[in-house]
């Protein structure tokens, strides 16, 4: 049921992103994300601040950073360019990487199979990002890589908070590790033109709506149960809530008007291909 839950919050993700491109930057969008979730969980994270062992910050910091605040700007910056359904497309590399990340820093195994469906997916992805129609759309995809190397960053986290923050539970993980984080953001959100469009470009406070429902649900509320999945699972269950979220992403994009063509669906079966094989690979 939470996988379910989840591909339904974090499909919709991209096309919120999306909305909020419409009038902000992608860095105000990453940081305005970043900064409304951090309040939104700071009660649960001044409740646990003082419960965490020392040596725990560091990889709060690590899960902050990699599995919430570089991602927040590269997925802003990539669907610039990138169709919001084909950003959530990409994003099913992210139950490859956590494996590949889990192999070569944390000691899991690894077998043939699993190595063979990383292939397949890698294969998939150069599809969907290196192929289209035109050199214009094909210039635009290279805007794809921002989203690969996100998901290289989600693996990273995934795994940090598997077996570095183990016994925390998933809300003060969540909400420590935005804790990290979110003053930063909103340093950097301050030097921005925010308040200025916020005040005088019209459509701001729509724009910003948007943004508000992806930090809430999408980041705050997603991040505390992809967590508490982790925790009562392994990081590549968790990470195979990808196999819906293409699906979502898509189903909004196309009702948003993008246009997806033969060859980026084609990427698509061939990257959830490789995803379906590297979770029923023993």
């Amino acid at each position: 049921m939470l996988v379910i839950i989840l591909a339904l919050i974090w499909g919709t993700s991209f096309i919120l992103i999306k909305k909020g491109l419409v009038v902000y930057a992608p860095n105000e969008v990453g940081a305005l994300r970043m900064v409304i979730a951090c309040a939104a969980l700071l009660p649960f994270a001044i409740r646990n601040v003082r419960k965490v062992e020392p040596h725990r910050w560091k990889f709060l910091l690590g899960s902050g950073m990699l599995g919430n605040f570089l991602p927040a700007f590269l997925f802003a910056i990539a669907e610039t360019r990138v169709a919001s359904g084909l950003a959530g497309v990409l994003n099913s590399l992210t139950a490859l990487f956590t494996l590949l990340v889990g192999a070569a820093l944390f000691g899991q195994s690894i077998t043939w199979m699993r190595m063979l469906g990383i292939v397949i997916g890698i294969a998939g992805t150069a599809i969907l990002i290196f192929t289209g129609n035109g050199n214009a759309e094909l210039d635009n995809m290279y805007y794809g890589l921002y989203i690969v190397l996100a998901t290289v960053f989600y693996g990273i986290s995934a795994n940090l908070i598997k077996f570095r923050l183990q016994g925390m539970k998933a809300i003060a993980v969540s909400s420590l590790a935005l804790l990290t984080v979110g003053p930063l953001a909103l340093v950097y959100l301050l030097t921005t033109d925010f308040l200025y469009k916020l005040q005088h470009v019209p459509g701001a406070w729509e724009a910003l709506m948007y943004i508000a429902i992806l930090a809430v649900f999408s980041t705050a509320i997603a991040l505390i149960l992809f967590n508490k999945l982790i925790q009562i699972s392994t990081t590549l269950f968790a990470s195979s809530t990808t196999y819906l979220i293409p699906i979502v992403a898509l189903m909004w994009g196309v009702l948003d008007g993008e246009t997806i063509h033969l060859w980026h669906y084609l990427g698509m079966v061939v990257i959830l291909l490789g995803v379906f094989i590297v979770n029923r690979a023993k």
